[in-house]
């Protein structure tokens, strides 16, 4: 899709500037690594067991790590190469821990890592259609996330998402013992994955608190995870919900004083365990007081 500027109602086409190296690519994507993947950086250029990986990131929102790669090379396979790296860290888990506490100066213990949220991400400025069908399943781990440079210094990148009706994996790996090693570790979540866990009215009040809140904004995304349903826009998460058997609790993405709540539905979880991202939780069995919620969750993106 062509890029215009507008000089005073008289559009300008915008010329691409192709990166020159993959290493152009990589400082921009380290430098703002938390803007554009909503990840911490670890360490650039991480060798381990003779293979060296371009950037080594964590999510702490999953608790994993994760490999980026950059590609110019567009007739690389990024499925063989993807379960490559899954399978190289899951072999050896330590040394990623090890290089996270050296790099970072943290404390990070193995039973801190959610190992089956790992995935890799693959950076270039194009993709195949065949890179893209061949990562084009509801349950691999493997991203596609492309990237173009401008003239004008404009930078454009879009994650490549996967179909809807994208099948599963785990149909092709059965017979293949490396991959399937890799498959049956790693869990990539879906909506279906939490929806089994509850009753038929809380299933469809689920439904109607998520469109209620995907409706609040014209970009909000619903990210399944492992324990919750985070509602993120761009790499913010704003609200998450969990689903029980007979109540949805409702996590608002507020530290603890920051929510005008008046008629004080919503618990302070501040100093309690829980699984969504802030201060402030709401389990609910019903509608009753869905547009009076929908107005605190709005506070979030407004903030």
């Amino acid at each position: 899709m062509p890029l215009y500027i507008n000089h005073t109602g008289k559009l300008k086409e915008v010329k691409e500037k192709p990166f020159k190296l993959e290493k152009d690519i990589q400082k921009v994507f380290e430098a703002n690594l938390y803007d554009i993947m909503g990840l911490e950086l670890v360490k650039s250029e991480f060798t381990i067991k003779n293979k060296r990986i371009d950037t080594l990131a964590y999510d702490t929102q999953a608790s994993a790590f994760i490999i980026i790669e950059y590609k110019r090379d567009k007739n690389i396979s990024v499925v063989d190469q993807g379960f490559t790296y899954l399978s190289l860290m899951l072999e050896n888990k330590a040394d990623f821990i090890v290089e996270y506490n050296e790099s970072l100066k943290r404390n990070l213990k193995r039973e801190d890592v959610d190992w089956s949220q790992t995935r890799v991400a693959f950076v270039s400025t194009n993709f195949t259609d065949n890179q893209v069908q061949a990562t084009n399943f509801k349950d691999i781990a493997i991203e596609l996330w492309e990237v173009k440079q401008f003239e004008n210094d404009t930078i454009i990148i879009n994650p490549i998402k996967k179909s809807i009706a994208a099948e599963s994996i785990k149909s092709l790996t059965k017979n293949k013992e490396a991959l399937k090693v890799v498959t049956d570790e790693i869990k990539v979540y879906s909506e279906n994955d939490h929806i089994g866990k509850a009753s038929e009215s809380i299933d469809e009040l689920y439904k109607k608190f998520k469109s209620a809140i995907t409706n609040l904004a014209d970009d909000i995304e619903v990210i399944p995870k492992k324990q919750y349903i985070a509602f993120n826009r761009g790499k913010k998460n704003y609200c998450g919900i969990t689903i029980l058997k007979n109540s949805l609790k409702i996590f608002i993405n507020l530290n603890i004083g920051e929510l005008d709540d008046p008629k004080r539905i919503a618990k302070d979880v501040s100093q309690v365990g829980h699984w969504g991202n802030g201060d402030y939780q709401i389990q609910v069995e019903d509608d009753k007081n869905l547009e009076y919620i929908m107005s605190l969750i709005k506070q979030t993106i407004l903030s």
